[in-house]
């Protein structure tokens, strides 16, 4: 499924759970809400990013991860400013693993420039189910509400609407969030 990249999950989707349509302006609303929410919690944009141009630490060690995965391209790699030779002086890993051939980075920060794509052309399930699931909660729950009453009918909403994040929102972004040399 290929999601609108305004959003990180089929408004479609989220109508059928809510009773909606697709079109309805706090339904859509809460989608992109649930989007930017995932979005800042992971520290990247999530759907592909071409050509992105990043500085990172020698670290001292054979292999750098870089911030974002999965890999789709890695155009340039430069060390203190001289270009390397993909498959001569580096490889590199749709992971996100950038290999240093027959030697370590060198332990210096700022010292190895980057440019690649990274991202997914297609929301992966799990991203899709955390946000339509957040989005559900934004749409239907009052913050900082814990029950509602009227008349005769009472609802109580669950921990994860009072707490604001579920475990299956929270294992998605410790998946999908941008990574550091300290996760290497």
């Amino acid at each position: 499924m290929a999601t609108d990249p305004e959003f990180l999950a089929d408004p479609d989707e989220l109508a059928v759970w809510l009773g909606k349509p697709a079109d309805d302006l706090r339904l859509l609303a809460a989608l992109r809400a649930a989007t930017r929410r995932f979005r800042g919690a992971v520290g990247h944009p999530v759907t592909l990013v071409e050509d992105d141009e990043q500085v990172l630490d020698g670290g001292g060690r054979r292999a750098l991860l870089l911030p974002v995965w999965p890999t789709t391209a890695v155009t340039m790699v430069k060390l203190d400013g001289t270009e390397l030779v993909e498959d001569t002086d580096y490889s590199w890993s749709d992971t996100g693993v950038l290999r240093r051939l027959g030697c370590t980075w060198p332990d210096r920060l700022r010292c190895v420039e980057v440019t690649y794509s990274h991202g997914w052309a297609e929301v992966p399930e799990d991203i899709q189910e955390a946000v339509i699931d957040q989005a559900r909660s934004m749409h239907t729950v009052v913050p900082g509400l814990q029950s509602k009453t009227v008349g005769a009918q009472s609802v109580t909403f669950g921990a994860q609407a009072a707490i604001g994040v579920t475990s299956q929102w929270s294992a998605a972004v410790a998946r999908h969030k941008v990574r550091t040399s300290g996760d290497a």
